[in-house]
């Protein structure tokens, strides 16, 4: 993935949540893993809790760096010491930083924050260059939104247009409708890889998706009314990691922001897309969801507002929209509610059944995102509606 991956390493929960935190609200896209689960690959970040000054803190410190010689390692101790400093760097630390307090007048955040902004440079070009794939995560402002049919069609059109190794996860409890919307019947689901995340490899990995037609590879949604669950968060960010190494293009239909899993896919996300429809329940929804992820820690730059549904008789005009959210619209979609109908029924994604102007739309915003540098094209205007804007 294109977001840093890091480790805590403590036996303190309350060190782990207030280091999470921090790492949460960086505005960076970081996945945190387990130790035990990296493997063979290096995390970007160790963060060693060293406020005990113990020995066996900096042979932690020295053991990470034999073992992931390019990993950046912060060292968190309780004081500034000289001594202690000295014996964090010689072990192979690259930041010192003490608890709580940095740099005078600073706090722990403002210190933490430069320095993971200096090892985010550091490691962008090799991420860049090297990426194991991209996490594109659709959210919907509300249900019924379309969010499950854009996420569908985009991920059909980006395994048809790049021929790289492309992957839909359904994040839904229950009721995920990706494998009903693509025609196929799951042996497997996402209960099933989080529950054996152990057992995951390439041969494993290829028992537990579906491969439609098209090229695309399904995660199904589990059946199960209560997972993923909270408990399960820490196992789907895992996972996410895992597949990433897999799968040069990951698409998540994550439903509405309001569960820990979903929080994993803002967390895990390269670009999140927002599903909106033009009406005021929609609007005011997704204004608050705006607000959600800039507390997750989300960077603006990494969110984009899709409008779905798009006609010249919705009363509610694109750039109030824009106006009330406070982001430009990337994309709007038309409604034509006949060819969706019609696709979902069939189980056969409208981007390989007809030449529609919806279909067509998919292609173009599909085609920016497996070619970023290409030029982007101008939305058509559109004229203004009536003012609602005392209503937020």
């Amino acid at each position: 993935m294109a977001q840093l991956s890091a480790i805590i390493t403590t036996g303190d929960s309350d060190f782990r949540s207030t280091i999470t935190t921090l790492l949460r609200s960086s505005g960076v896209s970081i996945g945190i893993i387990e130790e035990k689960h990296a493997g063979g690959t290096w995390p970007d970040l160790a963060v060693v809790d060293m406020r005990n000054g113990t020995l066996a803190s900096v042979e932690a410190i020295e053991r990470l760096r034999a073992s992931w010689p390019s990993t950046s390692i912060f060292a968190v101790a309780a004081s500034s010491e000289p001594d202690q400093i000295l014996r964090a760097m010689r072990a192979g630390a690259n930041e010192y930083l003490a608890w709580p307090i940095g740099v005078p007048g600073a706090s722990l955040k403002d210190s933490f924050q430069t320095a993971l902004k200096r090892t985010s440079d550091r490691h962008r070009p090799t991420r860049d260059a090297g990426r194991s794939g991209v996490t594109l995560s659709f959210f919907g402002a509300k249900g019924g939104a379309g969010t499950t049919t854009l996420a569908v069609n985009t991920a059909i059109d980006i395994a048809r247009l790049s021929k790289r190794p492309t992957l839909i996860v359904d994040l839904h409890q229950f009721v995920g409708e990706v494998s009903l919307f693509l025609g196929v019947r799951p042996r497997f689901t996402l209960i099933d890889a989080i529950d054996n995340l152990h057992r995951i490899d390439k041969e494993f990995l290829s028992e537990l998706v579906v491969r439609h037609k098209s090229g695309l590879d399904i995660l199904a949604g589990g059946d199960q009314i209560d997972r993923p669950g909270p408990s399960d968060a820490p196992a789907v960010e895992q996972l996410l990691q895992q597949l990433g190494r897999s799968y040069e293009f990951i698409i998540i239909d994550a439903g509405t922001v309001t569960t820990a899993v979903a929080d994993v896919a803002v967390f895990a996300a390269d670009t999140i897309f927002l599903v909106a429809n033009p009406d005021i329940a929609s609007v005011r929804n997704a204004h608050r969801i705006v607000d959600r992820f800039e507390h997750l820690g989300a960077s603006r730059d990494r969110l984009r507002v899709l409008l779905n549904r798009m006609s010249d008789q919705n009363q509610i005009g694109p750039k109030q929209i824009e106006a009330t959210l406070g982001h430009a619209i990337h994309m709007a979609f038309p409604s034509d509610y006949s060819i969706v109908s019609a696709a979902m029924n069939s189980g056969v994604p409208l981007a390989l059944t007809n030449h529609s102007d919806l279909a067509a739309r998919f292609e173009r915003f599909t085609r920016q995102i497996v070619n970023p540098n290409a030029p982007a094209e101008a939305e058509e205007p559109s004229r203004e509606k009536a003012s609602f804007l005392g209503l937020f």
